[in-house]
């Protein structure tokens, strides 16, 4: 199968080579039979390094754009989601939900290894969040038993939106298997529901070490979105306000400063020191001539005496 030589053969080799993942509790997964691995979900790179510290396969749930793709590269893509174990699963139906729990029913039916990641989608900052009751649901209808997997340093591997981050050696740690068969056929009891959810987060939180928050993931990236657009849309405002009122100073320092002459002002002032001269006979220019002025009467007088 292709699972097991991409495991075996193509990617798993190099990928223990390079990051040397470690495990503990490895004793608690059965060497046969059905499991669910409820798992905290930190990176993208969880299904690929879980799997390389198992000798049994593990089948996850995957979007079914995965598996139908057109052409080459759809083709190549679906292999690739099968071999490592994916199936896939239509999210953007309203029956989704109801999907994903037929097909993990199905795994489990045969004998599986089911994995499911509770928080429904990566933790945007590395804690621990409000879990679906989805695996709860899974577990009562099932039968199987609940083995709680924490995950840690895949995010420091390949960190949320991010293709690639730093080198760190990748751990599983897997839990004591949690038995929720005292609740059989309750499993449409919306309260029980949730406590075996929590039981099974409280599992995690304490094997993983992280910060639990009591909100779905995907309410708080929803949020944190909301957040960062309506900062942006702020940032956006103020800026055209400065550059507003930087034009508005600029335009009025300009209107202070003081006005340079023109061409046409300086050919007026020529016009007017040009009337100011009038031609002679000969054609050239001279002055207009000053007229005495007339001598007073009693001046006149004094000279004949």
């Amino acid at each position: 199968m292709l699972y097991w030589l991409l495991k075996r053969v193509l990617v798993g080799p190099a990928l223990r080579t390079v990051f040397r993942p470690t495990v503990e509790g490895l004793e608690h997964v059965p060497d046969s039979g059905p499991a669910i691995l409820a798992i905290n979900h930190l990176s993208y790179s969880d299904w690929l390094f879980l799997p390389l510290v198992l000798d049994r396969r593990v089948t996850f749930v995957a979007k079914s754009e995965y598996f139908t793709t057109p052409g080459v590269r759809g083709r190549m893509q679906k292999s690739f989601f099968s071999g490592t174990g994916q199936v896939p699963i239509d999210r953007t139906s309203g029956s989704a939900a109801a999907g994903a729990l037929a097909t993990g029913k199905r795994i489990l039916a045969e004998g599986d290894l089911f994995g499911i990641f509770p928080e429904g989608t990566r933790s945007p900052d590395g804690r621990l969040y409000k879990g679906k009751t989805g695996v709860a649901r899974l577990a009562l209808e099932s039968g199987a038993p609940v083995i709680p997997v924490a995950l840690m340093d895949t995010d420091t591997v390949a960190p949320p939106g991010e293709k690639f981050g730093r080198y760190a050696q990748p751990h599983v740690r897997f839990g004591v298997p949690l038995d929720f068969s005292r609740f059989e056929g309750m499993s449409a009891d919306r309260f029980v529901l949730r406590s075996i959810t929590d039981e099974i987060m409280y599992e995690l939180m304490l094997l993983s070490g992280q910060e639990y928050v009591d909100e779905y993931a995907a309410s708080r990236k929803k949020s944190v979105a909301e957040k960062a657009r309506t900062i942006g849309e702020g940032a956006v405002h103020v800026a055209k306000e400065i550059q507003g009122s930087a034009t508005s100073v600029i335009e009025d320092a300009a209107s202070r400063l003081p006005r340079k002459s023109s061409d046409a002002d300086k050919g007026k002032n020529t016009d007017a020191a040009a009337s100011a001269e009038t031609p002679d006979s000969s054609g050239d220019v001279t002055t207009e001539t000053i007229q005495p002025v007339a001598e007073a009467p009693g001046e006149e007088a004094s000279e004949r005496s």
